[in-house]
């Protein structure tokens, strides 16, 4: 069984319930939220992380929002309490779109409801906020099984497939953008090796989608970053697939550092190379990725691993959390709506219609 990265539990007064990433795979302890704040700090730590359950999570966040609305909470202030909110939520985390879509979109709900609706009362405000969060989750859903479904014919019996990051079940609502790729062609009986970068500092592919595949029960090695490049050369891969954070208009996509350098890897040994992502992780109004602001984490990340230090005291450190591939290293686009081969500007925007 595929674990579920975050559920509401309750009604509208309820709660948020995520599973903390950054203790698996030792431990699974899930973490429950009740207040925006709290899952501020669940995106803002990486206790929940991936493009699409962070914009899940800052929807379910905005319900929390007004939690403490009474009765008698005139419906202006519920709004503009709201409205803070989803900008403080926001700034958890710079480059996955997926986060600004969701507020964007619970915002504009909240804004056309009190339109027509100018007698409403902070509750019915709330009620509206909460179907809104609720229909996002079940979108997130339904996304991550058609992209499944528009992917997995790019993977074949005996095929050694190279993942990086964690783009599963763990990074949405369902069953993931990559990983769901591979789940669906597990389920259609095609049996293949899946090769899954550690994927520096943070390791989450050693420790989130290793863990999530063994659960599916999908023959899984686990390489350290570096040896890519290697493998490629013996054979031992017939296809790159990833997700995305951000996607430009032109093509040009942001993923967990490390992605471009797959890019190139594949290209140099005429290697697939996909990136699987919702049409909710476009955002046209960047133009290129030249565009997309790369968020730069804490130094820290990459002094220590698992608790202990493994630099000198106070080395300097770059530590950049993505890196954009470009459209052109790109074999496909594989989105809930449709693939995308030899992605441009133009056929992202009819795909998208």
């Amino acid at each position: 069984m595929i674990a579920s990265a975050l559920k509401w539990k309750g009604d509208s007064n309820g709660f948020l319930e995520i599973i903390d990433q950054r203790k698996l795979p030792g431990r699974l302890i899930k973490i429950k939220c009740t207040s925006a704040d709290s899952v501020y700090k669940a995106i803002k730590s990486l206790a929940v992380r991936g493009a699409p359950a962070i914009g899940v999570a800052a929807a379910y966040a905005t319900v929390l929002s007004l939690k403490k609305t009474g009765k008698n909470t005139e419906l202006q202030k519920a709004f503009s309490q709201l409205s803070k909110k989803c900008k403080y939520l926001s700034t958890a985390r710079p480059t996955a779109v997926n986060l600004f879509w969701a507020l964007e979109r619970i915002e504009k709900t909240a804004r056309e409801f009190i339109t027509r609706n100018p007698k409403a009362t902070s509750q019915q405000l709330k009620a509206i906020i909460f179907q809104e969060a609720k229909a996002i989750y079940q979108e997130d859903v339904d996304m991550c099984r058609r992209i499944g479904r528009n992917g997995e014919k790019f993977i074949k019996n005996g095929d050694g497939i190279l993942t990086h990051c964690n783009a599963g079940a763990l990074a949405t609502a369902g069953e993931g953008t990559a990983l769901s790729v591979l789940y669906q062609a597990h389920r259609k009986g095609k049996r293949f090796t899946v090769y899954v970068d550690e994927t520096r500092p943070l390791l989450q592919g050693a420790r989130l989608t290793a863990w999530e595949l063994k659960q599916a029960g999908i023959r899984t090695i686990v390489i350290c970053d570096n040896m890519a490049g290697w493998l490629m050369k013996q054979g031992k891969i017939n296809a790159v697939i990833t997700g995305a954070d951000r996607i430009a208009a032109n093509g040009d996509a942001a993923n967990k550092i490390g992605t471009y350098s797959l890019s190139i890897l594949a290209r140099q040994h005429n290697i697939a190379f996909y990136i699987a992502a919702p049409t909710s992780t476009f955002d046209l109004t960047i133009k290129t990725g030249a565009e997309i602001p790369i968020e730069e984490r804490n130094a820290d990340e990459i002094r220590s691993l698992c608790g202990k230090i493994i630099t000198p005291k106070n080395a300097k450190v770059y530590n950049p959390a993505f890196d954009v591939t470009p459209a052109c290293f790109i074999t496909a686009l594989i989105t809930d709506k449709a693939v995308i081969k030899k992605p441009s500007r133009k056929k992202i925007i009819e795909s998208l219609k």
